[in-house]
């Protein structure tokens, strides 16, 4: 039987909250395991409680979900973090890719693309929204003239594009027929080689500076 994602909201509007919560209760292998309206402590939280996913508000009273996912992230980078605001500003986006964020979404998405953005986090992908990309690409390349991914091997290259696409490790492997574990060691080389921690990072990179012809619809 497959581990059902377990979710952590945080958000200042209890109101938010609580809809999400309900929408999130009546779907089948999804269930919310805490909450809280506060940046302080948020980390702690769902870190403490085995979280699959952590749905954070950009910005909150005392601090951001942003800086809730730095958090987490640097303790347990396996958790799934997810961006929900309503900010859509190229400093926000920026600031969550290097984060660590596995995807942005803006509040007014429906319900459907949410449930789908949390399952496809907790397997892996990466969500982020091309158009709220085009900004971030810019600031992030902004100051390297000759491009990033020339020290890249064909290879390198090609599950650069398959990460850029959002795939993970493991749809990655079936698509080029290696295996996931060869996949993680492959991934860990093209981070190093590009000085990031996060695929998020590698993935806004790719966006940019792979040819053409590589870049994934």
């Amino acid at each position: 039987m497959t581990e059902p994602i377990r979710v952590f909201l945080l958000d200042d509007h209890e109101i938010v909250r609580r809809g999400i919560a309900d929408l999130l209760e009546h779907e089948d292998g999804i269930t919310v395991v805490g909450e809280a309206g506060v940046a302080t402590g948020a980390a702690e939280a769902i870190l403490a409680a085995d979280v699959t996913v952590a749905v954070l508000d950009g910005r909150l009273p005392d601090g951001s979900g942003i800086d809730v996912c730095r958090d987490v992230k640097s303790e347990r980078p396996s958790i799934g973090c997810l961006i929900l605001t309503s900010y859509d500003d190229d400093e926000a986006v920026l600031a969550a890719v290097l984060a660590g964020a596995n995807g942005y979404l803006l509040k007014e998405v429906r319900a459907t693309g949410l449930i789908d953005a949390i399952r496809r986090v907790a397997r892996g992908d990466v969500l982020l929204d091309p158009a709220l990309a085009d900004g971030v690409v810019a600031r992030v390349t902004a100051a390297t003239p000759a491009s990033p991914l020339d020290g890249l091997t064909p290879r390198e290259s090609e599950i650069l594009a398959l990460i850029a696409e959002g795939l993970s490790n493991r749809e990655i492997g079936g698509r080029l027929f290696l295996a996931e574990k060869t996949v993680k060691n492959y991934v860990s080389g093209i981070l190093s080689k590009l000085g990031m921690q996060r695929r998020t990072q590698a993935a806004v990179l790719a966006t940019e500076w792979l040819p053409k012809g590589q870049k994934r619809a």
